[in-house]
Parts: C-alpha cells; sequence; structure tokens
C-alpha cells in the first residue's frame, strides 16, 4: 500500500505541475470503504490524515475505534448518500460531508447542527444526468439550493462535488462542475472547494480544479466486501 500511496501522490504532483497548480492547494482523501479499521491506522502511520466513508453503519464504529486508540489528528469525510436518519450520528464525527443532494437532508443537517460552535462543513452534490432520480442538485437548480443553505448557522458551504458519469466524458462532466463552482462563488466568494476525481479519473479532476480527491482502490487496493 506505500508503493501505491507513493505513486498517487507522485501521479497527483505531476498533475497539478503541467496545469500550473500549487500542490498544497489538493486534498488526497483516501476512502476506506469496506476495509478494516487496522488500514485506517497503517495510513496514518504512512502520514495519511484524511478518510473517506460513504455508510454511517460502516463509517461510525470505525471512527470511534480510531478516535480511541490514536492520538493523531484525523479527519473523516462522508462522501455518499445520507440518510437522513443517520445525520446525528454523522455529524458526530464527520468533519466534512461531501454529499448534501437534497432539501430533507438539508432540513435534517440544519437542525442537528444548529447549536455547533464551529459549522460543519459540506458540499452540494450535483447531478450531471438528466436522470431525476439520480442524487444530487441539477446545476441549472444549484444557486436557489445554495440560498437555502446560507441560511443555516450550523452549516458551512464550502463549494460543490461530483462524480463523472460512466459513459466517460471526462472532460464534459468536469467541465459541468467547475462551471457550478464558478456559478457557486458569485453567490459565496469562500465556497471554492471542489470535490471531483477518483481513483480512475482523478488526474483529468485536477486539471479542471478539483481540490478534494476522493481515492480508494487505487490505493487501498481490492475492497473486502
Amino acid at each position: 500500500m506505500a508503493e501505491r500511496l507513493a505513486d498517487a501522490q507522485q501521479k497527483i504532483s505531476a498533475a497539478a505541475e503541467k496545469c500550473d497548480r500549487a500542490n498544497d492547494d489538493i486534498k488526497l482523501i483516501v476512502v476506506t470503504k469496506n476495509h478494516p479499521t487496522q488500514l485506517v491506522f497503517d495510513l496514518l502511520d504512512l502520514g495519511m490524515r484524511d478518510f473517506g466513508e460513504n455508510r454511517d453503519q460502516e463509517a461510525a464504529p470505525k471512527a470511534a475505534e480510531v478516535r480511541a486508540a490514536s492520538t493523531i489528528e484525523h479527519h473523516w469525510h462522508f462522501i455518499g448518500q445520507l440518510q437522513s436518519n443517520k445525520v446525528k450520528s454523522v455529524v458526530s464525527y464527520a468533519s466534512s460531508i461531501h454529499s448534501l443532494d437534497r432539501q430533507s437532508l438539508l432540513d435534517a443537517l440544519g437542525k442537528a447542527t444548529i447549536e455547533r460552535e464551529v459549522p460543519l462543513d459540506v458540499f452540494i452534490q450535483l447531478n450531471l444526468t438528466d436522470d431525476p432520480g439520480r442524487g444530487g442538485i441539477q446545476p441549472a437548480n444549484l444557486r436557489p439550493f445554495a440560498e437555502n443553505v446560507l441560511t443555516h448557522p450550523g452549516l458551512n458551504l464550502v463549494g460543490v462535488m461530483g462524480v463523472a458519469a460512466l459513459d466517460n466524458n471526462l472532460e464534459r462532466d468536469f467541465g459541468a462542475i467547475r462551471a457550478a463552482s464558478e456559478s457557486l462563488r458569485t453567490l459565496k466568494p469562500e465556497a471554492s472547494l471542489i470535490s471531483a476525481g477518483m481513483s480512475e479519473d482523478f488526474e483529468t479532476a485536477i486539471a479542471f480544479g478539483a481540490t478534494h480527491l476522493r481515492i480508494g482502490s487505487a490505493i487501498t487496493g481490492k475492497r473486502q466486501y
């Protein structure tokens, strides 16, 4: 895994240099879903501090185990579709939520974070397809939804998140994510972060401005289902 991590970090640095971006502006989140907690400890030993999970049923006990056994500062990023009834649990350990994708979830998050001293970082997830059943906000509806997010004092809107479609038209999809980010910044200039790019496409995502990469199997190896 150390070799895979080093390879991913080298590719990130090369992609950043190619488009004249600072390597420090790009955060690597290692997706640890479907792996045992020991893998997180191993990654901590390798210097990683940001981890991504997409199911509270797995993430909550894993986060608790790491917190109990390690004094190293680290951060959990919730990256999957979040059920409203899991919100209270997730906000107890997650530093950020990358998948704010609907009004009902916004309502639940707003209620769960209303008394927080430090607002919870959230990314608005985009739906880049024509399927309204897919999770995410259509780019055309981003601005009014973002205005609703900004009314919640316990939430800190930091940017947008997107996943490239399976048809492999990366330039189209990452271009749409970048355009949505630019639109959001006209409403809140500080909300400039872009969560995009996974194991297969993170180099292209960097070229389109991604600041947060969610990389799993390219670093962790085959998942244990």
